[in-house]
């Protein structure tokens, strides 16, 4: 997270200049179908071997007093996805093996290859959300400058991150263990996830 993100941030709370009272959150999410992407294990990126990764377009919008970056990190913490950071998109394949993530863009534009170097390269823009189960690979191709992405986690599981073929062997055992969120981070118990993310659904 850059210096200017930091201070920002640190300040939002502590004043809660920019950031959306709780009770109008909702009001900025636009209702959207999700699209569901599905990547196979290409023997260094494992990818989820049953639940697909969840794109919601343009999904939140950004009033002018408010920062785009503040109402994502309140969005995903009331939807219990917390652990929020300020930054953008490592440039280089990574993937965790021990926990989900949610991935929302809150200024800029950039493309992202998903789900390794046989994956999908999507164009990503404000008001767009990702959510990434256990797994997934993921890496910047390019942005602008201003690219500012919120990202965070579900309270079930553990921050990690494998990059080699020397992770893989133990993420494809740690993968699959790894708990459905209890909500969606966008829609909370209404949103997609449950049933996009459920037994049912694996295979």
């Amino acid at each position: 997270m850059s210096t200017l993100e930091t201070g920002k941030k640190l300040v939002e709370k502590v004043t809660s200049w920019a950031r959306p009272a709780k009770e109008m959150v909702h009001e900025l999410i636009h209702e959207r179908e999700p699209r569901t992407l599905r990547f196979k294990d290409d023997g260094i990126i494992p990818n989820h071997p049953h639940w697909p990764m969840i794109v919601y377009r343009n999904v939140v919008r950004f009033p002018n007093d408010l920062d785009p970056a503040a109402i994502f990190e309140d969005l995903f913490a009331g939807n219990g996805w917390e652990d929020s950071w300020r930054d953008g998109i490592y440039d280089y394949v990574h993937y965790h093996s021990r926990i989900h993530e949610v991935l929302g863009i809150a200024r800029g534009e950039g493309r992202a290859q998903f789900g390794g170097k046989r994956g999908r390269v999507l164009s990503l823009h404000p008001g767009d959300v990702v959510i990434l189960p256990a797994g997934t690979g993921h890496e910047c191709l390019q942005a602008r400058k201003d690219f500012l992405v919120v990202g965070a986690y579900p309270a079930d599981g553990t921050y990690d991150e494998c990059t080699s073929s020397m992770d893989y062997r133990k993420a494809i055992q740690t993968i699959p263990k790894v708990k459905r969120p209890a909500k969606d981070p966008v829609f909370g118990r209404s949103g997609s996830l449950a049933k996009l993310w459920s037994r049912a659904q694996a295979g």
